[in-house]
Order: structure tokens, then sequence, then C-alpha cells
């Protein structure tokens, strides 16, 4: 294929095209899809159906769990550079004025990440091409067949061959749609505009930095709205109508034209607040609906494609990577027959109760943030308030909302097993991966490995390992609950022991046999 002057965007040079996986959908899921499958030697196709992407904050956070797992890739950094000005403060649920306190989860990322999806984008996508991914567009898949042995795509006069399929293709998913697969749920109940703005002048009213959602939040004359500074006179302006009867006539297909959002503007923050230019808008509904099965045969889904929900407390962005995540070492893994049976359907037996527990969560913040509630709702956000401000209670949905908690169902009864592990500092000895010196935990997963992490010197020196499970002796000043962990290359322990159980080296043959990264 030809490259244009675009990094990692390829033109059409032939009709027929082979590759192992392809991934439709070029957005944050499917772009760190892309980078976890050739991180890990797995050649890559991205469709994309649009030109270029779209410069819009949709998805503006990086949720702490999120920020966690692009650190151990070596992406946070980059992507910090691009961040939207703002001062730090707690997540939201259902923008009740409570920060979420993150801080009692051992984290070195407590605060919500603001940075616009289309940066989000930019990096994963040059790093996914650096790695050997590649990401075409304008091409719009018209056409898929599932077999026993692969798939073939068709999409603008492309067809495209490969042993698997990975629709990341949103939430009105092309691919979905043309396997005829049910997508089941709720419909949405309200409509919102999420656009980007330049404003020529502004009132008093008007935020001069993000803050707080709370504090964002401004209601008046029939509309709810809220405006995020970006910089100069840019600005993210979400809006609605107080009383959803409003919406009843309107698509979401709509355009949004200039005359709405001047008027919301003056209707909310006064006719002092002056709109210069608008540079992308769009609406969105609150629908809640999730696929049965993640995966059907050669396809799978990921991201948007698989669930949707109210786009409430940053959840859309964060558990779609997070999918990623999990599901580009299985699927390396089976490509290049490592896997253990079963595997790969892991990915649907993890992520699915995590997608439906935040579609559950994202329902419960729809009802506690109806800007027009019932006396019962406003009583029952009241009540909310004050269990938030409890430390148990605003730990537990802390932990929720930023993907902090979240434990897998793994095999094993060590109380490690299944979780994440703090980014702890570590002393290294040198070693497969590693250096001697100070590093922390996070870093030992550049490569996408497992990491096999002996914190006493009980694994046995002889213990031989796959090439894609690095042994990594160390000394930490915290106590982490275990002397030996083995760590997949998504970050969650699938093992952990004393030294004494470690030091004949069976359990760890095991485990590592188990998981085969």
């Amino acid at each position: 294929m030809n490259t244009e002057t675009e990094a990692g965007t390829e033109t059409r040079a032939e009709t027929e095209v082979e590759t192992e996986v392809v991934v439709v959908g070029a957005g944050p899921t499917g772009l760190m899809l892309a980078y976890e499958l050739a991180l890990a030697g797995v050649e890559t196709l991205v469709l994309e159906k649009l030109h270029r992407r779209v410069e819009q904050v949709k998805g503006g956070a990086i949720q702490p769990r999120t920020a966690e797992l692009l650190e151990s890739r070596g992406l946070l950094e980059p992507l910090l550079k691009r961040v939207t000005p703002h001062e730090p403060a707690g997540g939201h649920f259902a923008a009740l004025p409570v920060p979420l306190d993150c801080a009692p989860w051992q984290t070195r990322h407590p605060f919500p990440i603001a940075i616009a999806q289309g940066e989000i984008e930019g990096v994963i996508e040059e790093w996914a091409t650096a790695a050997g991914a590649r990401v075409l567009r304008d091409a719009a898949v018209s056409g898929v067949e599932s077999h026993d042995d692969g798939v073939a795509v068709a999409a603008e006069g492309l067809r495209v061959r490969a042993r698997y399929l990975v629709a990341c293709d949103g939430g009105h998913s092309t691919v979905r749609k043309l396997l005829g697969l049910p997508f089941p749920g709720s419909p949405g109940t309200r409509q919102a505009v999420l656009a980007s703005v330049r404003l020529t002048s502004v009132s008093a009213s008007v935020p001069r930095q993000i803050g707080h959602m709370s504090t964002l939040l401004r209601q008046a004359n029939g509309y709810w709205a809220m405006l995020a500074p970006l910089g100069e006179d840019r600005y993210n302006l979400t809006f609605g109508r107080t009383d959803p009867a409003d919406d009843i006539d309107t698509d979401t297909s709509d355009t949004v034209g200039r005359q709405e959002i001047t008027a919301v503007l003056h209707a909310v923050y006064g006719e002092g607040t002056t709109l210069g230019a608008v540079e992308n808008a769009s609406r969105f509904g609150d629908a809640t609906r999730q696929l049965e099965h993640y995966r059907t045969g050669r396809v799978l889904f990921a991201g948007d494609a698989a669930h949707i929900h109210p786009p409430l407390g940053g959840q859309g962005l964060n558990l779609g990577i997070q999918d990623a995540f999990n599901l580009g070492w299985k699927l390396a893994a089976t490509l290049r027959h490592r896997a253990p049976d079963g595997l790969l359907d892991s990915y649907h037996d993890e992520r699915h109760p995590v997608g439906a527990q935040v579609l559950h969560h994202t329902s419960a913040q729809r009802a506690l943030a109806d800007p027009n509630p019932s006396g019962d709702v406003a009583a029952l956000r009241d009540i909310f308030v004050d269990l938030l401000r409890l430390p148990d209670t605003n730990r537990h949905i802390a932990g929720l909302t930023s993907g902090l908690s979240l434990r897998y169902p793994l095999p094993g009864d060590h109380p490690l097993v299944g979780g994440r592990v703090p980014d702890v500092d570590l002393v290294t000895e040198p070693g497969r991966g590693t250096d001697a010196g100070t590093t922390r935990l996070s870093a030992l997963f550049r490569a996408g490995h497992a990491v096999l992490l002996d914190l006493t010197g009980a694994v046995p020196a002889d213990l031989r390992l796959p090439a894609r499970v690095d042994l990594v002796r160390a000394a930490c000043a915290d106590d982490l609950g275990a002397a030996v962990l083995l760590v997949r290359p998504d970050g969650y322990v699938s093992w952990a022991a004393d030294a004494s159980t470690a030091a004949d080296g069976k359990g760890v043959r095991a485990a590592v046999a188990a998981m085969a990264p």
C-alpha cells in the first residue's frame, strides 16, 4: 500500500488485501486495539469511514484506571502534553456537588484528565502506526462475511481478508447491522447537543476554567447547559432541554444550527455571551443497549459497538479503551497458537459484566441528574449527596466510576487475584526486559508482556518462561500482599503466592500455562 503525507493513513493501491486482524473504526477503542495487536507482532489493518479525525471534545476525559493503563504502555506522557487547562478536581456521580476521591485506591492519577478525544486518537494512532498497524480512511464498510477460518470485508471497492474482525465502529455499528445482530436495551429518553464553539464575548456567568462538573452546569429559561473553556476563545458547549417533551420532534441526525446555539447561550448565559463560530456540533441521546455476546465466530465487538449508555460520569471512552486492553493480548495469543482453551471467549466473560455494570450505574445517574426532577427524585438526590460525603460510600462510587475497583473473577484463592496492582516504586535486578535500578511497576509493561514479579527471590533460577513473560526480581518498600505475582499484560493479577509456595516452581509454571500471553 502507498502511504499519504498524513502519518499512518493509506490509500488503496489494490482491491485485495490480506491481514491477520481487520479493525473497523479508528476511534479510541479501535486505535488502542490496533496498538496492542501491533505491539504483539500481529498484522493489523484499521478501516475508518471518515476522511480525517473529527476534532470534537466528545469523550473528553481520561479516568484514573485508563490513565494507569495508558501509562503502562508509555502513552500517557505524550497525552499529558495535550491536556485542556483545568483545575484538578475529583470525578462526579450524576453531577452531584461532591467530588469523588480516588486517593484511597492508591493511584498516581486520582483525578480525571481533561483532554479532547481527537487528541487521544491522534497520539494512539501515531504510536499504533509506528508499531506497524495500518490505518485506511475513506473506507466505509459495506459487507461482511464470516467463515470458520476467517472473515471477508468489503469497503469502498476494497476486499479485505482476515483471520478475525473486531468491530469498534460505534453505537450505530455497521458491522453489527450487517450481521443482523440485535442490540437489546432501552431507547433514549432525552437528547442533547455537543458543540465546539468560539465566543467573541462572554458574560460574568461563563466559567473561566474547567473545575468540578457540578460547578459548570447552569439551568435557565427551559435549558440546561455546560460551557467548558478550552483556552483563548474556544469552548465546549453541551446543552439540552429541561423538559424532555421538547425533544419529541427532534432527530439526533438533525443539523445543529447557529440560531439554536445562540438561543441557548443567551437563555442560559445572557446576551453578553456572543457566538463567534461553530467548529462542529452534533446531537446525542441517552439510550442504554448492550450486545448479548461480544463474540460471534470470527467477529468480536468492543467499545460503543458492543455497549452504549447515558453519557454521564465520563465512562464511554474509558470503557472502550479498557475493552481493547483486555482483548488485545488474548487475540494475539490466539493467533500465535499460545492460547489455552477458552482464552478468547474470556474476553466476553470478563468484559460483558463490566459493561453491564456501567449501563446500570449510568442509568442511575441519569435519574439523579434529571434537570427537571420530581419531588421524589429531588429528595433522593439530597439523600445521595449526604451519602457521598461518607468516606466509605465515596470510596465505593469513586472506585466504580474510575475503574480502579474492577476485579475480574479469575480462578485462585489469593485475595490479589483478579485485581490491579498499585503502581509502586521498585528496585530491580538485571533480568530479561529490565535493567538494575529504580523503576515503577507500570514501566515493566511497556512491551505489552506479562510480568512475573519476584519480590523475595523465591522463583527458582532455572525456571523457563515463555518469550512474552518477563521475570522481574525486585525489592519494594510497599507491602503488596504477596511474595510473587504474575500480572497479565493488561495489568491484572492472574496468580499470587507467598515465598514458600513459589519456591518449587510448580505453581508458577501452571499459572503461566493457564494464562499463556
